[in-house]
């Protein structure tokens, strides 16, 4: 299951942040090792952008509160499908005559 997870962290001073900042792209190398983290990038000024591949909603839970621990921070979360079968989707759906 694909989610793109988009965090705004709590308004802290930046610098105070740094240890924190550190820890999260730590924890988060295991997880990009193991297929969980598919990508992730950081956001001008604050916060980040992943993309997540996890079995199931329990996974995405604890990763969410896993991450919330490290830098404390709002999350949108969209469940994503990839390209190919959204394409094949469309194939399928496809009106005749259209």
């Amino acid at each position: 299951m694909l989610f793109f997870v988009i965090s705004t962290p709590r308004p802290e001073k930046p610098s105070l942040m740094t240890p924190s900042r550190e820890a999260y792209w730590e924890w988060l190398a295991p997880l990009q090792k193991k297929g969980l983290c598919k990508g992730v990038w950081a956001r001008t000024g604050r916060g980040a952008v992943a993309l997540l591949d996890v079995p199931d909603n329990e996974t995405l839970h604890r990763l969410m509160n896993e991450w919330a621990e490290i830098i404390p921070a709002t999350f949108e979360v969209y469940p994503v499908i990839d390209p190919g079968p959204a394409k094949d989707y469309l194939k399928k759906h496809k009106k005749k005559g259209a």
